[in-house]
């Protein structure tokens, strides 16, 4: 497989006054993926997506975002940028507002200013119908098609976490995180959103297929392995629970990534078969959340191991 890289970490290490956080964690991501991060509670997911989103750099190291249109084009991530899109769990949407015209202020604001839209409103009215066009056009993708014009009161919880994404998602950012995004929503719910991500995965492998570049490359934190195998084609593991001694370090040095691994493919008419995956889960429990028996950090981050002997499918196949 060729390599298509979205986003690149490199040593990128953190900590607050004498609080170790993150430790050298480097990582490449393909673009069209779906990445799933799980790890303990506290290990500094969190920390980790504010360092990709710009909104805390790290103390050391760095995280690179190569851009789609502009082969060979990387920048350094030294702040927010529309090329790196966040959903929360607790979306914010404008209560005053339309689901369709939610999703299509991103685009008003970025494109336009108020002179523009006040002294030269012939244009601005073409361009507000390109944006509502687009609007519609991904609020179908997550699902939404029917409910255009209906207020956030009007939509229930996980319609409101699906406008979020589109309105993500029409930015059209190099990498979507996704920070616990169903969380706070029942089983039910949740399940037709890990549907709503696998149609978006397929949409990739399709693109990939035909020679197009994969319009969504995502980062999910969860703390749900069943989804994170469920929704990604990689796995990756961020823990606390590591090895450092036999690196010659005489303290803990902070989370580091101790799982990397290709997880199985999904589409969206597949049946949800958890047994599928119940031995990898089992891994991930032993390796990134007990404290009891720590292995060596590279242990099991074979991921561009698998990818070399042609062990992936959907957008990682060769």
């Amino acid at each position: 497989m060729s390599e298509d890289i979205v986003m690149e970490i490199q040593g990128l290490h953190h900590w607050f006054g004498d609080h170790k956080v993150l430790y050298d964690i480097n990582l490449r991501i393909v673009r069209g993926e779906i990445v799933g991060l799980v790890g303990p509670s506290g290990c500094g997911k969190s920390t980790l997506l504010r360092a990709i989103t710009g909104t805390h750099l790290p103390r050391r190291g760095q995280v690179v975002v190569r851009s789609h249109n502009s082969p060979g084009e990387e920048k350094i991530v030294e702040g927010p940028g529309r090329d790196r899109g966040i959903v929360y769990q607790r979306y914010s949407l404008f209560p005053f507002l339309t689901a369709q015209q939610n999703v299509a202020i991103g685009p008003m604001l970025d494109q336009t200013n108020l002179p523009f839209r006040f002294f030269k409103f012939p244009a601005w009215r073409r361009l507000r119908k390109q944006h509502m066009e687009e609007a519609a056009e991904f609020l179908g993708r997550v699902g939404l098609a029917g409910s255009l014009h209906r207020y956030p009161h009007e939509l229930s919880g996980g319609m409101c976490q699906r406008v979020a994404i589109a309105q993500a998602l029409i930015m059209k950012p190099e990498i979507l995180l996704l920070d616990e995004p169903f969380g706070a929503l029942d089983e039910a719910t949740r399940e037709d959103l890990q549907l709503m991500l696998l149609t978006l995965y397929n949409e990739n492998v399709q693109k990939k297929k035909a020679g197009e570049s994969p319009p969504y490359t995502i980062l999910i934190v969860t703390h749900e392995l069943n989804e994170a195998l469920y929704v990604g084609d990689r796995i990756l593991g961020l823990t606390q629970y590591w090895d450092w001694r036999g690196e010659g370090i005489e303290s803990s040095p902070g989370a580091t990534i101790a799982y990397d691994k290709i997880a199985p493919v999904y589409l969206p008419t597949d049946p949800k078969d958890t047994g599928d995956f119940l031995a990898q889960r089992e891994e991930i429990r032993d390796v990134v959340f007990e404290d009891t028996h720590l292995q060596p950090r590279n242990q099991h981050c074979l991921f561009w191991d698998q990818v070399a002997m042609g062990q992936g499918s959907g957008v990682l196949a060769p």
